[in-house]
């Protein structure tokens, strides 16, 4: 069970395997990008190529949703990033029960998005969790963990593809020992937990008075979506930009600016935090293609100078 590209990895890899897949659950198609073409998940793609049976209930509310679980006759079900909620009724149906792959260091970062998170937070390290799912939010038991290093230039997309990478492989290297009962599951101490604020698009708008490294973890753990943004006003228009590249520089110039003041600085075009100098090298007007900095300052030569919002 699952829809994004986690889940298909960890798929691949039971496939690769030779496990006997009974079934593949994920989410509906739906209408994605302007066009609003109607598109399927990562997932029923995989399973579709290899002839697996893909099925995508709207919920497992529906008792002919949970009856058309319970006919596979499942030993076992894997989770990972599905985004659906497993009633009491879906987790008695497998011997060896639900095994949810989520990428945090549980009982930090329960919820539906550890990563960005973690790189919000500014952590240095996050790792894998394989959990026997129970009736809350990642609260189960935990199998077994693995600590992945967090990168000064990872982001979500790249952070991400290491943690399906290690998430496939440690579940591979514990299955086996979980269906021959060698491994005894450990209570998480909920004292500890944290919960993961829910991205939304607007999150990614920056604000010009928090300090450079804030703002930079931000575009880690914003990219590749939603990605962050500020407004700047162009004469009497007020722009949309969309920041697809920055560097951090912590420390201020000489001369302190206002707080989202665009300047020079050296060969670089800087915009001015509460703290530190955040460098732009790509952006994107709404509505039109990402472009770099010196082109775009060669087409707007007003930008130096803006105070940006």
């Amino acid at each position: 069970m699952g829809t994004s590209e986690l889940s298909e990895k960890i798929l691949e890899a039971l496939i690769t395997e030779g496990y006997n897949l009974v079934g593949v659950f994920t989410k509906t198609d739906k209408k994605i990008g302007r066009k609003q073409a109607l598109t399927s998940p990562a997932v029923k793609l995989l399973a579709e190529k290899y002839n697996l049976p893909v099925f995508q209930p709207q919920t497992f509310r529906q008792p002919e949703a949970v009856k058309q679980l319970k006919d596979l006759k499942p030993d076992l079900i894997v989770v990972a990033a599905y985004g659906k909620i497993l009633p009491k009724a879906v987790l008695e149906i497998p011997g060896f029960g639900c095994l949810n792959v989520h990428v945090s260091l549980l009982p930090k970062y329960r919820g539906p998005s550890p990563v960005q998170n973690a790189l919000l937070a500014g952590e240095t390290e996050t790792g894998i969790t394989l959990m026997l799912m129970d009736e809350g939010i990642d609260t189960g038991d935990i199998l077994t963990q693995k600590k992945i290093a967090i990168l000064p230039t990872d982001t979500t997309a790249t952070l991400m593809e290491n943690l399906a990478e290690q998430g496939a492989g440690l579940l591979l290297e514990t299955l086996p020992a979980w269906v021959e009962r060698k491994i005894q599951p450990n209570k998480q101490d909920h004292a500890q937990a944290s919960l993961c604020q829910l991205i939304e698009r607007e999150d990614g708008r920056i604000f010009w008075d928090e300090d450079a490294q804030t703002i930079h973890n931000k575009y880690r753990a914003l990219t590749p979506w939603p990605g962050i943004f500020t407004y700047w006003k162009n004469d009497a228009d007020t722009v949309r930009l969309k920041l697809i590249s920055i560097e951090l520089q912590k420390k201020d110039p000489t001369q302190k600016r206002a707080d989202g003041e665009v300047f020079e600085i050296g060969s670089d075009i800087g915009i001015q935090t509460g703290e530190g100098v955040i460098l732009i090298k790509e952006l994107q007007k709404e509505g039109k293609k990402t472009t770099n900095i010196a082109d775009f300052i060669n087409g707007h030569p007003k930008f130096i100078g803006s105070i940006l919002f």
